[in-house]
């Protein structure tokens, strides 16, 4: 079952850090390979560079919460809701919501 993900290519989850400049201002993102190729799909989606592309997703936070917390997660995070069709993930909807994991072959049970 784990195949697809151990028999991943090395180089997708290699970390790749690119400079961007957002608002003039010139910062460095840090991600692994995978999630710069999903940023790339993205903005080619929405015709739009990658640079242009992440700064209105930069834009947006800081309008909607301000500075973003984790900026990089944030990415991540729009990668993955992207992979999910737009459907966005809830930490109330997830049945992992202890800080310990185990190695059990069957998942946890919630309490009823």
């Amino acid at each position: 079952m784990c195949e697809i993900y151990s028999a991943a290519e090395p180089e997708l989850f290699e970390l790749k850090t690119r400079s961007i400049r957002i608002d003039g201002v010139v910062t460095s993102i840090r991600l692994e390979a995978v999630f710069w190729q999903i940023l790339e799909q993205i903005a080619d989606e929405a015709e739009l560079t990658l640079g242009t592309f992440i700064t209105r997703i930069y834009r947006e936070v800081v309008e909607r919460r301000g500075e973003p917390g984790n900026f990089t997660s944030l990415l991540r995070v729009a990668c993955t809701t992207h992979l999910n069709e737009g459907q966005r993930l809830s930490l109330s909807d997830s049945r992992y919501r202890s800080d310990t994991i185990t190695d059990n072959q069957e998942p946890a049970r919630r309490a009823s």
